[in-house]
């Protein structure tokens, strides 16, 4: 079975007056990726955009590049983050303008990134700038009918006539399964089937709390971080190897071996939760430096020729377990270091890797 590459996409790039008020005039996560410095020797900072393409997101035409560069380079769809906070929406404009120009030719869906906005850019109620509030039916209602206008798009992607959802922490919503069901009679009455509810297992959650989700999506590499801190031999490995990189520096907060990692979320089963499809995860690099600065965490050890590696494997470990979906982390995330864009050091070599390892399991079917 061929597994499809869906990358997690942030729709950060562009102003808004928001964070023009919060972090000041000009605002994007590009401020944060131009300031980032080098916190130790080697330490890859700035990330800098192949050809300086620090691009503006409320131009459409950069969202028909990126999904042309997606798709040549076999990445099957984009999961574009969605925020709504109580029917207040931020960033959506991106997605508003991608919905009226069927010329951004690709699959995509959506992930409800239901956090409270804060400070600290780590989800923690600290500080906040925008409370999450989940309300009762009628926000739920409205909330799907902006959902709906997305979902009835050609290009959504749909499982069996449901259109797929994911929800980055579902452990936070107030009676989630009253709400998922009754988005379900919504759905059937836009003439779906239901909807394809997957839950995102990450660094805060690493179970279901939706008694009739239908899918998981493990979201690396902060869901293998978190079940592998819970076994004890682990956790203590993980404390040593950081200990002994931060005598090498004194920053940042945590230090993580690239290949560790990697090969943790290989050698990992996936997760499994009844009757639900699991979803695996994977991704190409982690660096929030830009954003925590000395509090951010770095994985180190990072080439080319090691994503390729590990790549390949994980596209095998998909095929083995039918998981229809490896959902990557990031196509845009520069300022975590995770993305697959084109950048002045590695230029397309990533997402050559990518559309390699799936044309050489393609081969083998």
């Amino acid at each position: 079975m061929q597994p499809k590459v869906i990358a997690f996409y942030l729709p950060q790039y562009h102003e808004i007056p928001e964070n023009n008020k919060w972090w000041g005039k000009g605002f994007t996560d590009w401020v944060n990726v131009k300031k980032a410095k080098p916190l130790f020797i080697g330490h890859y900072q700035p990330r800098e955009p192949l050809n300086d393409n620090y691009y503006d997101l409320s131009d459409v035409n950069v969202m028909k590049w990126q999904a042309k560069l997606a798709k040549k380079c076999g990445i099957y769809g984009f999961c574009y983050y969605h925020y709504w906070f109580h029917g207040k929406l931020l960033l959506e404009k991106p997605l508003e303008n991608m919905l009226r120009d069927k010329d951004v030719d690709i699959p995509f869906c959506l992930s409800w990134a239901n956090e409270p906005w804060a400070r600290t850019w780590d989800g923690k109620d600290t500080d906040i700038l925008m409370p999450q509030e989940y309300g009762g039916k009628e926000d739920w209602k409205k909330h799907f009918e902006y959902l709906v206008k997305f979902f009835k798009d050609d290009r959504y992607i749909k499982i069996n006539n449901k259109p797929m959802l994911l929800i980055y922490r579902t452990g936070n919503i107030p009676n989630v399964n009253e709400m998922v069901n009754y988005w379900r009679e919504l759905a059937i009455n836009y003439s779906f089937d239901g909807i394809y509810l997957a839950e995102t297992l990450n660094g805060f959650q690493d179970k279901v709390f939706v008694k009739n989700s239908s899918a998981v999506v493990e979201f690396e590499p902060n869901y293998t971080l978190r079940i592998y801190n819970k076994n004890k031999i682990k956790y203590i490995f993980h404390r040593i190897r950081n200990k002994y990189y931060k005598l090498r520096s004194k920053s940042p907060t945590l230090i993580m071996d690239y290949d560790l990692m990697w090969k943790m979320i290989l050698n990992k089963e996936p997760a499994k939760f009844g009757n639900r499809k699991t979803f695996i995860g994977g991704y190409v690099g982690w660096d929030n430096t830009p954003r925590k600065k000395e509090k951010g965490a770095v994985h180190i050890n990072f080439d080319i020729d090691k994503f390729k590696r590990y790549f390949q494997q994980l596209v095998n470990k998909a095929a083995i377990y039918k998981s229809d979906f490896i959902f990557i982390n990031a196509w845009n995330e520069w300022a975590e270091g995770a993305y697959l864009e084109p950048d002045k050091k590695y230029k397309y070599k990533i997402l050559e890797i990518i559309r390699d390892s799936l044309k050489e399991l393609k081969d083998l079917d």
